[in-house]
């Protein structure tokens, strides 16, 4: 596949199993050009035109030709600096590395990380919480996001792809949507009614098995594992956690357990408040799954992928059965 082609084919994937749907995405790119049109022209020139066809700012090609021809591609969850050298001392080694894929976002679409949050109101609607209130909250605590990553030095691991000529992509909101989809779908055909049940479910998958035995989740915190879960609603996109002040929101509507990557401690304690459980899926395992459902796509396409920076790598044929758990395995030289 082409460098380009995989870009699509992960914006693709991620507009399939966005929550909003596709009218809702189409809204969404449809406001973006909006506000693009309207800005003054010395602004408009900075302006992306890839907002206005791909829905996701943390997803973008930073390093290489979007026309390089990739065989071998190299992913992980934070390929950052010595991912990049590792990457290149690999290629020295006689792999022949074609590219780089993090899942987590680098340069401009790390420092715009919080344009993709807005889909959270949109999410929180879809439970009951009105589409207003999820709004106002979701654009305050992107603000606080925006101003948080303001400082950080976010050019470090393009400019060594840069210079060491490795083709380096992004896609964050996509394969967190894929996660999304999946967990949506796997609760509702699986019905638990208790915490040991949401807890066990999870374990049945390869990624969640593979970090529980590595003492890394899924953690059912101070909830008793045989409480009831009520409505199980999972957490797991719109760039980073929301404001703790949609909790009472989700709470009134109905919300019971709700199913994250991670959860700061503020937002914990305010579900105690509420009486919401919280459940820790794992942040590597759930990033993993999504990032495998995208992985195992570009497979199908002919391209062979190597894992590392924490990718729990477990291949899945296209029915979605489990055919390979390789968790971290490097093929031979």
């Amino acid at each position: 596949m082409k460098l380009r082609e995989i870009y699509d084919t992960a914006v693709r994937m991620g507009i399939e199993a966005d929550p909003r749907g596709k009218a809702g995405v189409t809204e969404f790119l449809a406001r973006t050009k909006k506000r693009v049109d309207a800005l003054p022209e010395h602004l408009r020139a900075l302006a992306d035109p890839e907002e206005l066809t791909n829905p996701y700012n943390d997803t973008r090609i930073y390093v290489g030709d979007p026309d390089t021809e990739v065989t071998t591609l190299i992913g992980g969850i934070d390929m950052n600096t010595g991912e990049v050298v590792l990457a290149d001392r690999l290629r020295e080694r006689g792999l022949p590395i074609d590219a780089i894929y993090t899942h987590h976002p680098e340069g401009w679409g790390l420092t715009r990380l919080d344009s993709v949050m807005e889909v959270q109101a949109d999410i929180w609607a879809s439970v009951g919480v009105p589409i207003q209130a999820g709004e106002k909250l979701i654009m305050e605590r992107m603000d606080e996001v925006k101003r948080r990553l303001m400082p950080i030095n976010y050019d470090q691991a393009i400019d060594a792809a840069r210079l060491l000529e490795v083709p380096f992509f992004s896609a964050h909101t996509p394969t967190d949507n894929l996660v999304v989809d999946y967990l949506t779908t796997y609760f509702a055909k699986k019905k638990p009614t208790l915490i040991e049940e949401v807890q066990k479910a999870l374990l049945d998958i390869p990624e969640y098995r593979i970090a529980a035995q590595k003492g890394a989740g899924p953690y059912i915190g101070k909830s008793s594992p045989g409480a009831r879960a009520g409505k199980v609603w999972v957490d797991m996109t719109g760039g980073t956690e929301g404001p703790k002040t949609v909790i009472e929101k989700l709470a009134a509507a109905g919300v019971g357990t709700i199913v994250g990557m991670h959860m700061g401690q503020e937002l914990r304690d305010e579900a105690d408040k509420h009486s919401i459980h919280v459940i820790i899926a794992g942040h590597m395992s759930s990033d993993s799954l999504g990032i495998n459902i995208f992985l195992d796509e570009l497979e199908r396409n002919g391209v062979k992928t190597i894992a590392t920076s924490g990718l729990i790598r477990v291949h899945r044929d296209k029915r979605g059965k489990v055919v390979k758990e390789e968790p971290g395995a490097l093929p031979a030289l």
